[in-house]
């Protein structure tokens, strides 16, 4: 796998129960999504987290996409995932980054402009900024820091910033306009009626689509120049 310029919409898997993650994101790929994230949920084993990014690692790697796995350093490295992203509670961006190899894509997740700075010493490639809004497909996350505590952060730093929690459409546009680099979405995609319709018109908000279809023919997106 190789990887490109960080995309600016980021699908990140439903893994609850009852979700179908593989179509969902074979789905995004054909509309044009170029960046997955595997997220197993905790009940995963090992085992499972594993099978699951594998058969994605292949799926993204026949789309040209970019493929990162949440959490489990061993199983990104395990897939030839193309990086990670880091919670708080995970393991530090630094540690990661003497780990993984020097071209990993390592994003860290911050919610105000300190941490974003400390993450940003530490390695990252990019920072996971949120909850900008509520979400339900999350428990236990902190407050919302609302479209000024994204602007806040993207101000900060230096580093493309990917606004999560409660994204829409309409709110990709926003979020673009506080600073952020892109978005990243769970439910907006994955509990879509359409999912495939639902990514294109994210990527229209985002200002990034595909304007030739098909896995390996190169397709050139809004922002490659």
């Amino acid at each position: 796998m190789h990887a490109t310029r960080l995309p600016r919409l980021h699908l990140i898997t439903d893994t609850r129960d009852g979700a179908s993650p593989l179509a969902v994101a074979q789905a995004a790929l054909e509309a044009g999504a170029r960046l997955v994230q595997i997220r197993p949920e905790d009940h995963y084993t090992d085992r499972a987290a594993l099978d699951l990014a594998a058969a994605l690692a292949e799926l993204c790697d026949q789309w040209n996409a970019v493929c990162l796995v949440n959490d489990r350093v061993h199983i990104a490295q395990a897939v030839g995932a193309h990086g990670v992203h880091l919670g708080a509670d995970d393991l530090p961006v630094d540690v990661a980054r003497r780990i993984l190899p020097d071209a990993a894509v390592i994003g860290g997740t911050c919610r105000e402009p300190e941490s974003a700075r400390a993450a940003r010493r530490a390695g990252a490639t990019y920072l996971g900024v949120g909850p900008v809004w509520t979400t339900s497909t999350k428990t236990g996350l902190p407050r919302p820091i609302g479209l000024d505590g994204l602007a806040a952060v993207c101000e900060a730093v230096d580093l493309p910033v990917i606004a999560i929690g409660g994204i829409t459409a309409e709110r990709a546009r926003e979020c673009r306009a506080a600073g952020a680099h892109g978005v990243a979405v769970v439910g907006a995609i994955a509990s879509a009626d359409d999912p495939k319709r639902a990514t294109a018109e994210l990527l229209e908000a985002v200002g990034e689509y595909r304007l030739q279809p098909g896995p390996g023919e190169g397709g050139r997106r809004a922002g490659d120049d």
